[in-house]
């Protein structure tokens, strides 16, 4: 189920074909879901593209809107403007786990990786997924982590599935969704897609488009847990105005009705496909082209609108699910049959 199936389009720009962060040519998403027993966890891979990003490294930005997180790799990602891995989202204790299998591929494909060049920098963002998960267990392992990267592809699944398996949002079932819109720039056609990691909200704060208020009467619930957002272009962009972009995503999150609150770790990164940066340039300068700074509000637009999507995609994904200790979430779509 996706989120225009429930009548919840966002916005007024055009989404692309698939409506999905995959239409960005070149980029590619998989997912390693463990659903056992207690344990309702797994592992979701953004790839810029398919090829040795320590290599060829994309150009890209974080903004931290509330920083109760665990994630790895902003600090470099800050300095440097560019990502050197695949971007893996999962629950918090197994950020370790991810690392360590991010930079054992890194390894792999360049072996003087921290001895003749540079070490690697692995980026992993993280939900505390624990009240449908049990999250004490740390089921994940490096093979969770590889297995979500082979399975990276165009076309992917939604919902309760990958680091989305046990993640909640304004009292309902969350998880993964996405979006995308579609800019016309100088007569040519390109594209911003978002994916989120909805894991956010407070119970009975959720607005939809049309202005209903979702309220799964719940009880109580902080606005708490995280939201993660991985914004990807092929607007050729410097790391600079990235981040202006990520900024925007806090904008799609507010329109949802969530404020951040104090316990809610909300993160956006934005990357762009074009003008990669080599890992070693054979010349001492490198030529760029870049979107002229007037004309960046149609991102800004498409960021907010396609973020607000795809947080409602998610939600709209997810099924019902029972976890940990009878723990239970309604999806989305139960809760607006009813």
């Amino acid at each position: 189920m996706r989120a225009r199936e429930l009548g919840l389009a966002c916005g007024s720009l055009p989404p692309g074909e698939r409506n999905s962060i995959a239409d960005v040519p070149g980029v590619l998403v998989g997912h390693a879901t463990i659903a056992q027993g207690a344990v309702r966890t797994g592992v979701t891979a953004v790839l810029p593209h398919d090829g040795d990003l320590f290599q060829s490294k994309p150009l890209a930005a974080a903004q931290v809107l509330n920083g109760f997180g665990k994630g790895l790799g902003l600090v470099q990602l800050a300095e440097l403007g560019t990502l050197e891995t695949p971007i893996l989202l999962t629950n918090t204790f197994a950020v370790g786990a991810c690392a360590n299998a991010l930079i054992r591929r890194a390894i792999r494909a360049d072996p003087e990786i921290g001895r003749r060049t540079a070490t690697v920098n692995p980026v992993v963002l993280e939900c505390n997924d624990g009240y449908l998960n049990d999250i004490q267990a740390m089921a994940v392992d490096e093979s969770d982590a590889e297995a979500a990267i082979a399975a990276a592809a165009e076309t992917f699944d939604l919902g309760a599935v990958g680091a989305g398996a046990g993640m909640s949002a304004f009292g309902v079932k969350g998880g993964v969704g996405t979006a995308s819109r579609r800019v016309r720039l100088d007569g040519s056609q390109y594209h911003l897609g978002v994916l989120v990691l909805a894991n956010f909200g407070r119970a009975g704060d959720l607005r939809l488009p049309d202005g209903r208020r979702v309220d799964p009467e719940v009880g109580v619930v902080a606005e708490a847990g995280s939201c993660i957002v991985v914004i990807a272009t092929d607007v050729p962009l410097e790391s600079r105005q990235l981040g202006r972009v990520a900024k925007r995503a806090g904008v799609g999150l507010a329109w949802c009705g969530a404020f951040w609150g104090n316990g809610s770790g909300d993160i956006a990164l934005a990357f762009t496909t074009a003008n990669p940066v080599p890992h070693a340039p054979e010349e001492e300068f490198l030529e760029r082209r870049v979107l002229a700074e007037g004309r960046i509000d149609r991102l800004f637009q498409a960021t907010a609108e396609a973020t607000q999507e795809a947080v409602l995609d998610a939600l709209a994904a997810a099924e019902t699910t029972v976890g940990r200790n009878g723990h239970r979430r309604v999806g989305l779509a139960e809760l607006l049959r009813r």
